[in-house]
């Protein structure tokens, strides 16, 4: 793997244990295809989620968003002073936190009013959504422990997959018992994930400035 060594910035004075930082034609190349695949399945799954009924795809769409524009800043970002990369994914780690209340927040709205979603829409969307999100993981599978700013990558691409699988659980047992509940509880869950991998980016990355700091004073 390339550029293992530039894993803190010069422009800050940085220097500690290699830590793969994103500077990487491959890396590069893979992150693109995975921003078109984000991208069309915003759409895709947003408007399924429309017509469906269902918290749990729409959920999932606006995680696709939400990954679609992380993912560009993280491209931006790559071979730039840690103090950046940092700082960039800090603000990833706030915008995760942020979708996480959002969609906790509308679910219990959507708990108060009940509907059935459309259970063979859910399913096939998410058979759709699973297959490309399982595409991106494995394509980033090596590149899981970078810096916060690839790190981040990976943990989206990470609950994308997870709650793929969660929505499709999800239509069968709204199929099954002919009960909103399924949906609202994934929908939760995904929310749960949002929240929790914000914690984990936020803190990262806080420590990353830090350390950046205190070598450059």
């Amino acid at each position: 793997m390339e550029a293992q060594s530039e894993s803190c910035g010069d422009a800050c004075g940085c220097k500690g244990n290699p830590v793969f930082d994103g500077v990487d034609k491959r890396y590069k190349a893979i992150l693109w295809t995975v921003i078109a695949i984000n991208g069309a399945m915003f759409f895709v799954e947003m408007i399924a989620g429309r017509l469906a009924g269902s918290q749990a795809l729409q959920a999932d769409a606006l995680d696709f968003l939400g990954d679609f524009l992380t993912y560009g800043i993280s491209l931006a970002v790559i071979g730039m002073s840690l103090r950046v990369r940092s700082t960039a994914a800090l603000v990833k780690g706030f915008s995760l936190l942020a979708m996480g209340l959002w969609i906790f927040g509308s679910s219990l709205y959507q708990f108060l009013y009940l509907e059935v979603p459309r259970a063979e829409i859910m399913g096939a969307i998410g058979v759709m959504a699973l297959a490309a999100n399982v595409g991106s993981v494995l394509l980033l599978a090596r590149y899981k422990d970078g810096d916060a700013n690839v790190r981040s990558v990976w943990l989206c691409s990470r609950n994308d997959a997870i709650g793929n699988v969660a929505v499709m659980v999800a239509s069968l047992t709204v199929h099954y018992t002919n009960s909103a509940l399924p949906d609202i509880v994934v929908a939760l869950v995904m929310a749960g994930l949002f929240l929790r991998s914000a914690q984990l980016i936020i803190t990262q990355s806080v420590r990353e400035f830090r350390q950046c700091h205190t070598k450059s004073v």
